[in-house]
């Protein structure tokens, strides 16, 4: 059975064929506040602590409410944010931040250094940058109320770019949390205050103006620089058919719709009203996680089996059909950052080949095992990527089935390490920025370090070895040659199935202006709405 994104979502194109009818959100709303920013994101929020989790919706809430230490421009070099002076020691090995003045958390205390070291600490215990730090680290504490030390037991010229790694900062009674259990009071020091009057989960969220928040003098550039509110409030609806999403933006009842599906494309571009805009031309990297701890993925043949079966033309046409937007990638490092290499990637061959598939999962001893693979139903492009998963591994004699749920439900199975007849799980589909994919030290799935990584847990210990010298190489000559090794690594692992690359433009209406583009995630200061 071939599917295709067309056929999946013809029915619902062919309702659409007359985008002026009333959508239910239409008829439910009253007329849009100027100074109010009605966003569509990708998926629902459900978990509200960025330290714990790599969801991006989770992400761009912290970004909205916390601060961070340092933060990245446009060229991606690291800036002072909440850190006003600091400097190193001759020896390169003790740093010292002071924090600039006017800082203060949303129930009107001071930040301070006791704050910030706090949140270094529990950050470091379970994000990848994190714990490159600590590994390095002999003492973090503070010195004074706005200053603190990190010393090192020999140099790290990449801290300041570390500290930029989903370094949310907390007050210090939140970071105290265990790192494994979510902080739930959503009180930070960034530029959004989280509206929880008006949280409703399942439909939607709001961030207020955080009207005594100090901004940076410096112009907004990437990440960094001023973070300038120019809106009263935005609003996250949740608005899981994407029929009604763009009707409603076309009506003006939102201003903002994240992930639009790429059949939408000519609908937006022909309405003077709307426009297409790609806030990450990098794109992103959708791939699959096998439960690497659960038969049969704990064969490491079975793996490859995977990585040998999967048709990255098959999906690619099935998220965005449109080849000026996507691209195959074999380069475990992504598709063309500086690192990319095609060391070990004869693997890949067009259309995918499943004879070798089948010889893999013979010699894996596979016995019939169930495959429970996750699908996000309100995730469009998750979900119909994750039918067409099934499908592959069924033509092959795999017994694989789907679970469906919301992305919440994937985000909170998929952290279940147990068999998939005790909720345990054995694919899911998600995706990152193709640009972070370029860096081991910050993103989370480039690491194989057992069960103390992320999702799907494979491990090598040969691999960790050689991610653990990315810091201490300097020329990016000496990262090539490091990134081919770790490469010949990774794809003989198998951890991780790449299904293609796609740069995937947002849809807003014309009135709203200033977003600021960079891989991953979306700030929402300084948007303007006319």
């Amino acid at each position: 059975m071939t599917i295709s994104r067309r056929e999946i979502l013809k029915a619902g194109l062919a309702a659409g064929a007359s985008l002026a009818i009333p959508s239910v959100l239409r008829a439910q709303t009253a007329p849009m506040d100027a100074r109010t920013v009605h966003m569509v994101k990708a998926a629902g929020l459900s978990i509200f602590d960025p330290t714990v989790t790599t969801v991006n919706m989770t992400l761009d809430h912290g970004l909205a409410i916390y601060d961070t230490l340092f933060s990245l421009d446009s060229k991606f070099m690291p800036q002072p944010q909440m850190v006003g002076k600091w400097g190193v020691s001759d020896d390169k090995k003790t740093y010292t931040f002071g924090l600039r003045d006017g800082l203060n958390w949303h129930d009107g205390t001071p930040v301070t250094a006791a704050d910030c070291v706090a949140s270094i600490r529990r950050w470091g215990q379970v994000k990848p940058g994190g714990k490159f730090l600590m590994a390095r680290a002999s003492d973090i504490s503070k010195k004074d109320e706005k200053t603190f030390t990190i010393v090192l037991k020999e140099p790290l010229g990449l801290l300041p770019t570390l500290l930029t790694q989903s370094l949310y900062v907390m007050r210090e009674k939140d970071a105290d949390t265990p790192a494994t259990e979510a902080v739930t009071a959503n009180i930070g020091s960034g530029p959004f205050t989280f509206n929880h009057a008006l949280a409703k989960p399942g439909s939607s969220f709001a961030y207020d103006r955080n009207e005594k928040y100090v901004p940076r003098s410096e112009p907004s550039d990437g990440l960094a620089g001023g973070k300038i509110v120019k809106v009263d409030r935005v609003i996250w609806d949740l608005i899981g058919d994407q029929q009604t999403a763009l009707a409603a933006l076309q009506a003006g009842e939102i201003d903002y719709v994240e992930l639009p599906p790429a059949d939408f494309y000519p609908v937006i571009e022909s309405d003077p009203n709307l426009t297409l805009q790609v806030l990450d031309a990098s794109g992103q990297v959708y791939y699959l996680r096998m439960n690497c701890l659960q038969k049969p993925f704990d064969n490491v043949k079975a793996r490859q089996a995977v990585l040998h079966l999967v048709n990255q033309e098959a999906y690619l046409s099935v998220i965005s059909p449109d080849p000026k937007y996507s691209s195959t990638v074999t380069s475990f490092f992504g598709d063309g950052n500086p690192v990319s290499n095609d060391e070990n990637t004869g693997w890949f061959k067009k259309g995918g080949d499943p004879e070798k598939a089948k010889q893999l999962l013979k010699e894996a001893g596979y016995a019939g095992e169930k495959v429970v693979i996750l699908q996000p139903t309100d995730w469009a492009e998750g979900s119909n990527t994750s039918q067409v998963l099934a499908a592959e591994l069924q033509k092959i004699g795999v017994n694989a089935e789907l679970a469906a749920s919301d992305w919440g439900g994937v985000a909170a199975r998929r952290v279940n390490k147990g068999p998939v007849n005790e909720g345990g799980w054995s694919i899911f589909i998600t995706t990152e920025s193709n640009s972070s994919r370029g860096d081991p030290t910050a993103t989370e799935s480039l690491g194989a370090s057992g069960e103390a990584g992320w999702f799907g847990w494979p491990k090598s210990a040969e691999y960790e070895a050689l991610r653990a010298k990315w810091a201490d190489v300097q020329t990016i000559e000496e990262r090539k040659a490091l990134a081919s090794k770790m490469q010949q690594l990774a794809w003989d692992l198998a951890g991780t199935v790449f299904l293609g690359r796609v740069v995937s433009p947002i849809a807003r209406r014309k009135t709203l202006t200033g977003l600021i583009g960079m891989p991953e995630l979306v700030p929402m200061w300084n948007m303007e709405k006319a």
